[in-house]
């Protein structure tokens, strides 16, 4: 499945429901559910944020192959920006001494098997692929 949504935080609802489509569709568990709607959003939360130069929707596309889900982010016309350099949260340091931000990678990071960053020709395109054999969501 597949569908562009505009780069804005309303579109959650919507892309909420494109979701719980595909999920309804291959019949996955509710916590699977709530872990692709997690990395959607932080995910597409991200683009709107740290992108710059987008003003087009951004694209998300969601598989089923070789017992792998793929979900796949496609941003168009906007400077690079690599989410996987953002540096770990470190959990074991006393809040006060934490810097804000990256928690939610964080969270996607431990979902996911992988996690990839794709930057060519002003588009970025990040892949989160999980293994449906190892549902330790």
């Amino acid at each position: 499945m597949e569908k562009s949504f505009e780069r804005d935080f309303r579109s959650l609802g919507d892309i909420f429901a494109f979701t719980d489509i595909f999920v309804e569709v291959h019949g996955f568990e509710e916590s699977l559910r709530y872990a692709v709607n997690l990395v959607i959003e932080e995910l597409f939360t991200n683009m709107v944020k740290y992108n710059t130069g987008g003003g087009h929707p951004i694209e998300i596309r969601i598989t089923v192959r070789d017992g792998h889900l793929r979900i796949e982010l496609i941003d168009d016309d906007v400077d690079p920006w690599d989410p996987a350099q953002v540096p770990e949260v470190k959990l074991d340091r006393p809040i006060e001494e934490r810097r804000a931000g990256g928690l939610g990678l964080y969270l996607v990071r431990a979902i996911v098997d992988e996690l990839t960053y794709e930057y060519k020709n002003r588009q970025m395109k990040v892949t989160a692929i999980k293994n449906l054999e190892r549902q330790n969501v």
